[in-house]
């Protein structure tokens, strides 16, 4: 049974974590509905771009010129899988969820007889799945020195991105990310990026509709595969910011969670141990009172 002073030490000790994880979840708490706003203020463009394209690429139906960005280059050999996690811990299962849903689509792919290639953003990510597939790996990101998300940090990922593709070193590209539903969850969910049209769900609310032409005749100057070339790099680039800023929002949602069951459960040890410190105290005090009295009845 330890003594007095070894329950003191816990209980203090306890009681400082959990001041720890209370602050924690403060934090997150404060973070989460920043980072919520910006996701979910991403979501509208993200949808929007991929009407545009998808209308774009329906009147493109047949041709030869499409570029290979919306249509592939024929081959689905190689398999890019882009996986984002957080860079730091203490979030309950939310890194541990992606990289269970990138394992899946790894195994799934590899018994397929697919390439797999992997393009690993955050720190988490990197050291489990490092461990399991370290020769896959083509590429890590950590952004854990950057304070906020920003379009340009996701416009790097996507021009990297794109330079491999143009220069074949993949065919189909995936991108595997949390999505944030609200604080209690968060579902991993993989998006192909290219080719585009495989990837782009309509949102039927935001239909694009062509213009009312009234019998006249238009000449478009660029043609529709031009603004696609333009279009569609940029349909990366904002799919992967999208991406990262729902990363975000999920993070602090989980973290928020974690750190809120964490300081329940150092509350209820505190308890427990108080009950055990108090019961040996009066056991001790007991004892000693049983001593003094056969003490003096031997007098």
């Amino acid at each position: 049974m330890p003594s007095l002073k070894d329950l003191k030490n816990r209980i203090g000790s306890v009681k400082n974590t959990q001041k720890i994880t209370r602050a924690m979840q403060m934090v997150a708490a404060a973070k989460l509905r920043k980072a919520q706003e910006a996701a979910e203020k991403s979501r509208p463009y993200s949808d929007r771009i991929g009407n545009v394209i998808t209308n774009l690429a329906g009147s493109m139906q047949g041709a030869g010129d499409a570029p290979e960005l919306l249509v592939g280059n024929g081959k689905e050999d190689t398999v890019l899988l882009v996986v984002a996690t957080a860079d730091r811990g203490l979030c309950g299962g939310f890194n541990t969820n992606i990289v269970r849903k990138a394992r899946e689509e790894i195994v799934a792919l590899k018994n397929a007889g697919k390439t797999v290639k992997l393009f690993l953003i955050g720190k988490k990510g990197h050291e489990q799945l490092d461990r399991l597939y370290g020769s896959d790996v083509v590429e890590y990101i950590s952004l854990k020195e950057e304070k906020n998300i920003t379009a340009g940090i996701a416009q790097g990922i996507g021009n990297k991105i794109t330079e491999m593709f143009e220069a074949g070193e993949f065919d189909v590209c995936k991108l595997i990310f949390s999505q944030f539903k609200n604080v209690m969850t968060q579902e991993p969910v993989a998006k192909t990026i290219i080719p585009a049209a495989a990837g782009i769900e309509v949102n039927e609310d935001e239909e694009v509709s062509g213009p009312d032409l009234k019998g006249a005749i238009y000449t478009y100057e660029p043609d529709e595969a031009g603004i696609l070339r333009v279009l569609l790099p940029r349909n990366i680039n904002t799919q992967i910011f999208s991406a990262l800023l729902e990363n975000v929002a999920g993070e602090m949602g989980s973290k928020m969670t974690a750190m809120d069951n964490a300081t329940r459960n150092a509350g209820d040890m505190i308890d427990k141990l108080t009950l055990t410190f108090n019961r040996t105290r009066q056991a001790q005090i007991t004892s000693e009172l049983i001593e003094i009295i056969s003490g003096a009845e031997a007098l």
